[in-house]
């Protein structure tokens, strides 16, 4: 039976972990595969790591990965992505625990990768994508985001930002996960854009984005401005 990974980083979820685990797990019953869960926690200060603890000691689908403080969430996945690649999932996802990325959607994006994708992309920018509850600000920085960092770059992935992505495993494997050097909003960036260059097969799925449901966003000025220079880099092949 092929198996899927879904990796969740956390930082300060406990509102949230339990209910995405769980809604999850509903919409994928019954499906032609196996599905594990990997908690990647960044020594939450909420104590979010112990609940992803109680919840793997009762369910052996749920695994956990606790790191020594807030590392950053490229490194959270990378992490993730290797685990993946030791334990030979058939497909690994990453996806956020605050319910941004609805459950619902996992069934065909799992399907694109089965049948035709290398990479499969939760896109708010194709026909039938949109987002919810998103002030005028936010959707500036979102969209002109993307925009500025595909024309740079030269890709078509019109969602280029987005964090709600699936991959094959021969796709991590081709894109070279030692030489990712961004971390923060840019590594979503840089992963598209790897898989662009080596040839994979990138298909969008519209998604709706809504607002989280609980807590706080973790983007920072910081990592906006992270994503602005390190485009850069990527196009003049510094990183």
């Amino acid at each position: 039976m092929e198996r899927v990974l879904i990796i969740i980083p956390t930082y300060n979820e406990r509102e949230n972990l339990e209910a995405i685990l769980a809604a999850t797990q509903r919409e994928l019953l019954g499906a032609p595969f196996a599905v594990d869960f990997l908690v990647v926690d960044d020594h939450s200060p909420d104590g979010t790591g112990e609940i992803a603890d109680g919840l793997a000691a009762r369910d052996p689908h749920i695994h956990v990965l606790h790191r020594a403080g807030k590392l950053g969430l490229g490194t959270a996945y990378l992490a993730g992505f290797r685990r993946a690649i030791a334990d030979r999932y058939d497909y690994i996802f990453e996806m956020d625990a605050d319910f941004s990325h609805d459950p619902k959607y996992l069934a065909p994006m799992i399907d694109l990768l089965r049948r035709e994708a290398d990479m499969v992309v939760g896109s708010r920018y194709v026909a039938g994508g949109g987002t919810v509850n998103w002030g005028a600000g936010r959707k500036l920085i979102s969209r002109g985001g993307s925009l500025y960092a595909r024309t740079i770059l030269g890709i078509k992935v019109r969602d280029i930002t987005a964090g709600f992505v699936g991959y094959r495993l021969a796709t991590l494997l081709g894109i070279g996960l030692d030489t990712i050097r961004s971390n923060g909003y840019s590594f979503q960036i840089e992963m598209k854009y790897r898989a662009v260059r080596a040839g994979y097969r990138v298909v969008e799925h519209p998604i709706v984005f809504p607002d989280r449901r609980v807590g706080k966003s973790k983007m920072s000025r910081k990592i906006v401005l992270e994503a602005l220079t390190m485009v850069w880099r990527m196009r003049l092949g510094l990183t």
